[in-house]
This record gives C-alpha cells, structure tokens and sequence, in this order.
C-alpha cells in the first residue's frame, strides 16, 4: 500500500508488501491489518501533531528571553511546512515492519523504521552526543512502559504473528506493529520534521501521550482484526483471579446456582477477547479501565447499608421475620420475578421503581409461602442498593429523553443482572453498568438538544430491546448487547472525530490567512516607513495590493521564489508612489494587474489601480477616482465575509476577566465547557476542540463533532469572570459511576451519624 504524497518506495528502498514474497493469504491478511492500522494511526498521530504545536506555542509565549522565542517560532514554521510528510513516513515504516515477515534480504538501504529493537549494543559502544542518547532514553522509557501496560495483548499478537510469519511467536521487541517498532518507526518518521534536540523530546513525550499511552487498545484492535482474518480466532488467556473474601453463610447455599450464570457471563467476555470496555469517545471522555470500586466487597457494601437502616425511624418498627431457606431462595426471588415481570409491564410503567419491583416480590413470596416469607439479607439489600443508584441516575437524565424510558426498560434486566452477580457494584466494567452508563449519558441533562442524535439513540434502542427479552433466560445477554452496541458506536465515533477534524482544519485554514494578513501588512508599512504616500494611493496599496501579497504568502510561504518576487515588486511599487521623479514603469502595471487578477479583481478594475500603483498618471478626471475609492471601500476582502461588521472595541479586561483569559489560554484542546443557556440555569456542555493564540478565536463543537460556536477568547474568559460558563472539571468516571460513589458517599455519611449515635447512647 502507497501512502499518497509519500516518498516512492521503490526509489528508496524501503519494503512494502506488494513487493515482498508472502503467500497471497498472508498478503492479504497483512493488507487488511495495514489498513486498519493506518486509520487508528493517522487519527492518534494527527491529535499529537495538534498539540505538539501547541506546545510549541506555549513555550514561545513564556520565552523570557528573545532568542529562545524565535528559536521557537522557527521550530513553529519549519513543522508547519513539513508536518504533512510525518503520517505517510510513518505508514511507511509500519507497512515496511509488516513486509519483513518474508524474511528476503532487503534491497538497497532499508528504512531504519524496520530495526526490530531500540536497545542499543553493549559490544559496540561508542561516543554520542548527549542529546543523541536523551533521545534514545526516552524511546526507550516509552516502549517499556507501553510494552507493561499491554503485557497480554502483546503476547497474543506474538503468537498471532509468529503463525503469519510460519516461525517461532515474536517477543514484544520483536514485533512490527509492538512498541519498540513502531517508536523507531516515530524516530526515523520525525526527522523531516527537521527538529532540534529540545524539540524532538517533546514530541516523543507527546507521541507518548497521545499515541502509545493507549497501546493496550492498539493491540486489543489488532489481535480482533487478526481473530476476523482467522488468524488463531480462538486464542484467549484471561489469569484465574482468586476472590479475596467468602460470601456470608447465609448467602452460600443461595449462591450456588447463580455461579453457573457468572461463569457465563465470564465466558461472554473471554470470547469478546476480553473488550469488556465501552466506547465513550463521543462523549469526548476516555474509557476508563476496568476497576474495583472504592465500595469495597459486598459484604462491606451490606454493613454500609445496615448504618443507613439504623438511622431510619422505621427499622424499630420492622416486623422480626424468620430467616427463609437459603437452597431455595434463589429458585423462589426467580419464579417470583417471573410472575411479576407481566404485571409490572416489559416497558415499565411510569411509576415503576426499584423498590416497587421488591415490594411487589415480596407480596408474591408471602403469597406463595406464608406471611412470614421474606427476600434474604443479601437479596434484599441488593435491592435497596440498585433502588439508591437508580435515584441518583435518574436525577442526572432529563426526563423528556428516550433514554429515560429505556431507564425505566433496564430495571428488571439490571436487577436480575445484580442479584445474580454482586461485581455489579464493586466492577466498574460489568457489563450491565456498560449499559447502564452508556443509555444514562445519552440523555444527560446538560445535553443539547441539537446533541440527541437519532443514529446514536437507534442502536441503544436495540441493544435495550435484546436485553429486556432476552436478560431473565440468557445470562450473556449484557455481553452480547454491549459488543453489539460498541461496533455501532465505534462507527459513529469515528464520523464524529471526521467531523470535527473538518472543522479543526477549517479554523487553522483561518489562522493561517490571520498570520498571512499581518505578515503582508507589517510588511507593507516597513516599506513605507516614513514616506507619505498619496492618502487615495496608500489606500491602494494596504488594501488591494495587501490581498495579493496575502495570497502569494497562503500559497506558497514566505521562503519562496515567489514571496521574494513580490517583496521586489513591492518595493518598486512603493518607489513609483512615494519617491519625487520616480519613472512610471509599465512593465510594473503589467505585473501588478496581474497579481491582483489572481484576488479576484476584474479587468478594467485591475488595470486602473496598477496603473496607479505604477506611477502611470494619466489625466483622468477625480469622478473615476471617486468611482474607484467607492469600489474599493464596498469590496470585500480576501478571507473576510460579505457584510463582516467591524470589530467593536470592547472595554479592559478586570483582574478577575484577566485570570480567566490567562487560565483558558492554557486549556488543552478537547476540554469541556458548560454554558449557562436559560434564566433558570440549564446547562449545555460544549467541547473546546480548538483556539489560535494568534486571532483569539476559539471553536467548540458538541458530542457529534459538530460545529455549534465560535468565538474569542476575551468573550469565553469573561462569561467564565460573569458565571455564565465553567470549565468541566469532571472526574474520569461515567455517570454511572458517578452517581454510584455520590450513593456511596450517602451511605458513609449515614453510617457515621448511626455510629455516632450509638456511641451516645451507651454513654447515656
């Protein structure tokens, strides 16, 4: 596979797949993990472009002293004129390592980027510059710790490798697509970029930020595009994880016939590969990994609650029930959540509750065996812990969205999911909360409307609807749900992500004519310098001779022939205006009109402001100069909109407006703003996808990639002085799992107020 505006491979020697000798099924094998490489690749390594330039900025702006700031920008401008040849290098490294499995000699002299190691050779030690071995360090800093945190999905996709390859599987240092490779890939890719040392360390610190702190994820994406292809597709390992703590006596006998529908589920997620994680990109927050919950085990859980039960007036007053038979407890909480299910209705009426499912069970209970039948401490606290979690759901999702219907949908699933399975709450991956967390962000309050995308409600929609018919007799029917629900949601995310690189990609194009704009105007007054010219010629020459210097700058930068021909002609123009005895030079008004055609001026229009800016006088009366002065003042500019209103001029920024403008200079791109949209304090939460220190012009998209504002940085950092906005400053975790450790925050609380008032009771 070529990369377009990549080097020609066969001039350079290095490898590619249509050129090694593998056989077709491997070829073609290798072609399709090639290609989704190259997607993930090109997304990560474009978001780490982004904020090494960032970067770049920000250190240029703190410069204390002058020399170092313009080594910066001139950093700045040479990876701006080089950056768009680092992906396709890139691709070309990886696509080289991938070929190399053919085991030929390599012709010519190969790409480096196919070196299988970073280490260097302890027999062939040598002299090195300093920052030569600061740079080697630190590659090798990173594929170490990327290479840690992904241990298992590296061992899989040696093994996958080595039966590509027909020998022995590949170690981590070893492999073409593992981190080692693809640093040294990185390293030889950057050297167009043509950066000093300092430089070149930040962007591999960045690379390591953006690209391989989610290496797990890389390899867990290759090892399911290698599994698809049949490359070992039943290959798994997940280590036997041993429970720290028994179940309490009463609950054992229960338990027992719920571990068949654990191991299930269990056996659901190793044939996922082990992708228990849930895709929330376009929620714009990351997947967090699977975790043990703060909450402790569920026995821990059980005496939380008993503290929450003491301090209610009620529990005096609760009726002493004789304990049920705990071998038949779990078949009777099932039958009976059978027999309710009907009456309770499969959507889940608008009164229904968690804890009117128990109250509604335990009438069948006592109904069935008595009236002293009673739900065991187990089951009955899992009830009341799902009832708490579902409140503090609830509050969080607006009440006029589908998703709180599908909320209301999931109880008897989500129920039946924790009484059989308590990981429920102390798992943050289980695969009911994926769910669970996954519907409840889709319709969070401080959601737009413009932000409820019917693509993305019509596949939750579904995996609700799989889950409700099938949760009561299929316990991997979460498991399948989610994998189904993921695959959709990875598309619309990466629609998304498409979207907003558009819009990206657009407010650069209007940096970048900001920064052409001021170059062509500080260049046109140092030419001028102290002459006066005619105030009806300096009009001239700032305006329309101003847009094609503008042009030549956007097109072809300011280290081109081009730039320097217009710099000269510049300088003629300015002599021809401003000097006394200047000769008119037709030869100039040829080239003047010219370059003013290529900005859109017509004809006649054009050949009458070059033969003024050539000194050609003619005795043409004041009217047609009027005329021109008026065309010139209705027209609009290079860059600038039709009907643009004119800047106000906005009052000094308080101290308090100051800090906030200093602060979100400093945001990192994709941060999250909540906007006060409404008298009574609705809130909508907008993504500050890009800004440009140099127009002050900030971008904000919604959770679709889209574009909804655009303003500056004096307006944000004054509604953010007013309250009218703040910053985000959420935790990592998901609704869910935010709501879930408010609940157990409750539960602390309450637990201490019943401890304490025990404690005055014995003293009393």
């Amino acid at each position: 596979m070529t990369v377009p505006g990549s080097p020609n491979p066969a001039s350079t020697g290095i490898r590619t797949l249509a050129g090694a000798r593998l056989p077709p099924r491997v070829r073609n094998i290798l072609e399709s993990l090639l290609r989704a490489a190259s997607d993930e690749f090109e997304r990560r390594l474009g978001d780490m472009l982004v904020e090494f330039e960032q970067q770049l900025f920000r250190l240029a702006d703190h410069a204390r002293n002058p020399a170092v700031e313009a080594g910066y920008m001139h950093t700045l401008r040479t990876m701006r004129l080089n950056r768009a040849d680092l992906i396709p290098r890139f691709m070309l490294g990886v696509e080289a390592g991938l070929a190399s499995l053919d085991r030929s000699p390599v012709p010519n002299a190969e790409s480096a980027a196919t070196k299988p190691a970073i280490a260097p050779d302890s027999t062939s030690l040598k002299l090195v510059d300093d920052t030569e071995m600061d740079v080697e360090l630190i590659l090798r800093d990173v594929a170490q710790r990327s290479a840690a945190r992904a241990s298992l999905p590296l061992h899989l996709l040696g093994q996958r490798f080595g039966v590509l390859g027909a020998m022995p599987a590949f170690d981590a240092e070893r492999l073409p697509l593992g981190p080692w490779s693809l640093c040294t890939i990185l390293q030889d890719a950057s050297s167009v970029l043509q950066l000093p040392p300092d430089a070149q360390q930040l962007l591999l610190r960045t690379f390591e930020r953006r690209v391989m702190a989610d290496y797990g994820q890389i390899a867990e994406l290759f090892n399911a595009e290698l599994s698809a292809s049949g490359v070992l597709p039943a290959l798994t390992y997940v280590p036997l994880r041993l429970r720290a703590t028994a179940l309490p006596s009463d609950d054992q006998a229960s338990a027992k016939p719920r571990a068949r529908r654990r191991n299930a589920a269990a056996a659901g997620a190793q044939t996922a590969g082990g992708r228990a994680r849930p895709h929330t990109a376009w929620l714009g927050l990351d997947a967090a990994e699977d975790s043990v919950d703060r909450g402790g085990s569920f026995a821990g859980l059980q005496e939380l609650l008993a503290g929450r039960r003491t301090t209610r007036a009620a529990a005096a007053t609760q009726r002493s029930r004789a304990a049920p038979d705990a071998s038949a407890a779990a078949a009777e909480l099932a039958t009976a959540l059978a027999q309710v299910r009907p009456a309770l209705g499969l959507a889940g009426g608008d009164g229904q509750t968690i804890d009117g499912i128990k109250r509604a069970v335990s009438q069948r209970l006592r109904e069935e065996r008595g009236p002293d039948a009673e739900l065991t401490k187990a089951d009955s606290d899992t009830f009341d812990l799902l009832g708490m979690l579902y409140e503090r759901v609830e509050r969080e999702v607006r009440i006029d969205t589908l998703a709180a219907g599908l909320l209301k949908r999931l109880q008897l699933p989500v129920l039946h999911a924790a009484l059989d399975d308590h990981e429920f709450f102390t798992r943050s991956q289980h695969p009911a909360r994926q769910l669970l967390n996954t519907v409840a962000e889709s319709g969070a309050r401080w959601l737009d409307d413009n932000d409820i995308d019917p693509a993305l409600l019509q596949p939750i929609q579904r995996a609700v609807d799989h889950v409700v018919k099938h949760a009561h007799e299929d316990p991997g029917a979460f498991e399948a749900s989610n994998r189904m629900l993921q695959q959709e949601l990875e598309l619309l995310a990466r629609r998304s992500d498409m979207a907003e690189r558009r819009h990206v990609e657009a407010a650069r194009g209007k940096e970048k004519l900001e920064i052409a704009k001021r170059l062509a105007a500080e260049t046109i007054t140092g030419m001028i310098g102290q002459r006066k010219p005619h105030k009806f010629v300096r009009a001239l020459i700032e305006q329309a001779w101003a847009d094609a210097l503008t042009l030549t700058l956007l097109r072809h930068g300011d280290d081109s022939d081009e730039w320097r021909q217009m710099l000269e002609t510049t300088r003629r123009i300015v002599t021809a205006c401003c000097d006394q005895g200047a000769v008119p030079d037709p030869e100039l008004a040829t080239q003047v009109e010219a370059a003013l055609s290529r900005v859109g001026y017509h004809g006649d229009e054009a050949a009458a402001i070059s033969r003024r800016l050539a000194s050609l006088r003619e005795d043409d009366d004041g009217a047609s100069r009027t005329e021109l002065a008026a065309a010139l003042k209705t027209r609009t500019r290079l860059g600038e909109r039709a009907g643009a209103q004119d800047k106000q001029k906005l009052a000094p920024r308080t101290p308090e407006e100051q800090a906030q403008y200093e602060r979100v200079s400093e945001l990192p791109f994709g941060t999250w703003i909540e906007f006060v949209s409404n008298q009574q304090g609705d809130v909508v939460r907008k993504r500050l996808s890009w800004y440009s220190k140099v127009t002050g012009h900030a971008l904000f998209v919604n959770l679709r990639g889209q574009r909804v504002g655009e303003q500056s940085l004096d307006s944000l950092a004054r509604m953010l002085a007013r309250g009218q906005a703040r910053v985000v400053t959420i935790e990592r975790a998901r609704l869910v799992d935010r709501a879930w450790q408010a609940t157990l925050g409750t539960l602390r609380g309450l637990a201490r107020r019943g401890g304490a008032a025990r404690t005055e009771q014995a003293r009393a």
